[in-house]
């Protein structure tokens, strides 16, 4: 078997359940946690022995770092860790309650930290490895309705940074990096506590989760400090930079609208807040197939900041010089 070991948290649907398919492509055995027997179960029956597949709650600090030190003891040392539960409810604020958007934060949020920790204390042994925060563009720019999942997402971005200086001053060869994705066509839309009128939808442009995983593979082996996916990441963390305030009015009529899809909400469906919905497989895709791409835009962060920004004081020496 290969000696290249990573954990995937949150591995048994969506983007991470996508990432763990690109890892075992990659060569890699792949320890999963996740809160569902079911799903984990599912992923062992197809992957055999490349998986070591753990229930575990990645808010529960201490049930992820025996999970952590059970899969190294098993498999070998982790090289890659990835974070990639989340948990959101399609709600307007005042409606949500206490406990329901704490349990958001807890998941989406507290398990990257949670994850983090862990995955330190084991690469610190061997000063080596790569850490994949899942991110999102509404950590640059949030939307109505997606209050706690949003606020996650913004935490994330300040807790890698800070997380990222520590290793840099500490002279560490562990890599920490966040990948900022775009609308995906993931099961979440199914599961996901919903208030709205009509059942809840990627806002377009959507993408398969597999773009997702194709960048956080790129993260793996490069190792850079941050990643963006699709035009659309790009267009809202530019753009809120520029017009913040046109950004707010715009997304309180077309951002609620785009969450919306066509078909009407029934009410009382099950949701993963307290427990995960067993009628949803180990699948990474959802139901918007028909409308999700299958490729787009991976860039660096850092040298799309760099085009963006040093684009305006060429121009204005090219402006310069023809006017001179």
């Amino acid at each position: 078997m290969s000696n290249q070991i990573a954990i995937v948290a949150g591995g048994t649907a969506g983007v991470g359940r996508a990432a763990v398919s690109r890892l075992i492509g990659d060569g890699y055995r792949v320890g999963v946690l996740a809160r569902g027997q079911a799903r984990l179960t599912e992923l062992e029956d197809t992957y055999g022995e490349k998986v070591f597949a753990l229930k575990c709650d990645v808010a529960d600090a201490d049930a992820v770092s025996r999970a952590g030190a059970a899969i190294e003891e098993a498999l070998g040392p982790v090289t890659v860790w990835v974070n990639a539960a989340m948990m959101t409810s399609f709600s307007p604020f005042p409606s949500m309650q206490d406990s329901e958007f704490q349990r958001i934060v807890d998941t989406t949020l507290m398990g990257v930290v949670n994850g983090t920790r862990t995955a330190l204390s084991l690469m610190e042994k061997r000063n080596s490895g790569r850490i994949v925060n899942v991110g999102s563009g509404l950590g640059y720019r949030s939307v109505p309705y997606q209050s706690a999942y949003c606020a996650s997402k913004h935490g994330i971005n300040g807790f890698t940074s800070s997380i990222r200086s520590e290793l840099i001053r500490e002279g560490s060869n562990i890599t920490i990096s966040v990948v900022q994705l775009p609308a995906l066509n993931t099961p979440q839309f199914d599961w996901a506590l919903n208030r709205l009128s009509k059942k809840p939808q990627p806002a377009p442009p959507i993408f398969q989760p597999d773009v997702a995983a194709r960048a956080i593979m790129r993260a793996v082996k490069e190792g850079r400090r941050e990643y963006f996916v699709g035009r659309s990441v790009l267009k809202l963390v530019f753009g809120n930079m520029l017009l913040p305030g046109w950004l707010d009015r715009k997304l309180a009529d077309s951002g609620a609208e785009m969450q919306k899809s066509d078909e009407d909400e029934p009410g009382n469906r099950p949701n993963n807040l307290s427990s995960p919905v067993s009628s949803i497989g180990a699948q990474a895709q959802g139901r918007f197939d028909d409308d999700a791409r299958d490729s787009a835009l991976i860039v660096d962060a850092d040298r799309a900041r760099l085009v963006v920004f040093g684009s305006v004081p060429l121009l204005a020496l090219v402006l310069g010089i023809l006017i001179g």
